[in-house]
């Protein structure tokens, strides 16, 4: 099956680096795996930060264009035609023109993934893109919602019938191969950082970026001074434009906090399998590529249960989720954990088989396969 793919948010094949890309060109590894011709139908980037009218009318006419060009394309060469939509990630603030158009002009099957409804967003700033998201949900055929979070959303929009749960997925196998190195791993990286080997590693991945993501490391600085005792060392991983505030956060625990800066993926793999815990106050976080990560590398997860956080973080079982993210909370928790070796190791133990069993791109695969049996499309 030929399969147009698009990403509003951000185009997959763009080279800076982007957890919403990683999952985006996850779908598309998925998707040839089962044997699928997957085709980029656009770059066109939707992306609407402010909500601004002129920004939107504007995206809106770029869309327009492209759409016209990939129906006299398909016109003038059928074979070229795909025979599926397949759009990742639409929101009020990305919203997709292109897939309901073409869907509606050529009577293609639609699929999203990741989509979302905001009620509060149908006036005000966000109004018109708002509107259009919600009329590519009415229209696609099937919405994949990555998190439970979404699912009431999406079924008042588009009806139970359309709507279906699909977890989020990695490829486990370079985190399994790191795992089987880890005592290696931490040697190099207590080396490479000067990181204490005889204390516990607590480990914090993520963008540094204005917004949620700096709200989290604040809420993680605010909790380390109140954790029980001194037998820890954080490691903070991560770069972007909020580094600078990132890093003032953490200066009042220096000493006991490590910024390694990005890292590339082999060496974060190793990371995630030589350290301890996991931790990450996961502020308004949809579900959190990283802790699917660390568990893949039988890395135990502390964090919140918000959202879509228990969807891939089991509580008691690979991980411990918190009521909420408040310091004094997650400190306890975390206290505790540090205290509890073998409970850091039966959840060691449990998490990357989960991941396998049921986060893995194979996973994800058997469940395309039967969705794709549901709407009458090849397997």
């Amino acid at each position: 099956m030929r399969i147009g793919f698009y990403a509003p948010l951000k185009p997959s094949d763009h080279p800076a680096p982007s957890g919403d890309r990683r999952v985006a060109r996850l779908f598309i590894a998925a998707l040839r795996g089962l044997g699928h011709e997957v085709v980029l139908l656009s770059d066109l980037r939707s992306y609407n930060r402010d909500g601004d009218a002129a920004r939107e009318a504007a995206t809106a006419d770029a869309a327009a264009a492209e759409i016209e060009i990939l129906a006299a394309a398909w016109q003038k060469n059928p074979a070229e035609k795909p025979d599926l939509l397949f759009t990742y990630h639409v929101y009020h603030k990305a919203v997709d023109y292109i897939g309901p158009a073409l869907k509606q002009r050529f009577g293609l099957p639609y699929v999203i993934a990741e989509a979302s409804d905001a009620p509060r967003r149908r006036e005000g700033t966000w109004a018109t893109g708002y509107a259009q998201a919600a009329r590519a949900i009415t229209a696609a055929d099937l919405l994949l919602a990555v998190t439970r979070h979404d699912i009431p959303g999406l079924v008042g929009r588009a009806g139970e019938a359309r709507v279906r749960y699909f977890a989020p997925f990695i490829d486990p196998d370079p985190f399994t191969a790191a795992l089987a190195l880890r005592e290696q791993h931490r040697i190099a990286l207590a080396a490479r950082f000067g990181l204490p080997a005889d204390k516990a590693w607590l480990l914090a991945v993520g963008m540094m970026r204005d917004g949620d993501k700096l709200a989290s490391f604040r809420r993680l600085a605010e909790t380390l001074p109140l954790l029980h005792g001194t037998n820890w060392h954080c490691i903070v991983v991560g770069d972007g434009p909020a580094r600078e505030m990132v890093a003032a956060a953490f200066k009042p625990q220096q000493g006991l906090v490590t910024l390694t800066g990005q890292m590339e993926p082999d060496q974060l793999a190793a990371l995630y399998a030589a350290s301890d815990l996991y931790v990450w106050p996961a502020v308004n976080e949809a579900y959190g590529m990283a802790l699917l990560e660390a568990q893949a590398a039988g890395l135990p997860v502390l964090s919140v249960r918000t959202r879509g956080v228990p969807d891939i973080v089991e509580h008691g079982i690979t991980g411990w989720l918190t009521p909420d993210d408040a310091p004094a909370t997650m400190a306890n928790a975390i206290s505790d954990l540090l205290a509890e070796q073998d409970q850091r190791r039966r959840m060691a133990a449990a998490a990357p088989v989960r991941v396998r069993q049921e986060l893995s791109v194979a996973a994800a695969q058997a469940r395309l396969k039967v969705l794709f049996a549901e709407l009458e499309l090849p397997a």
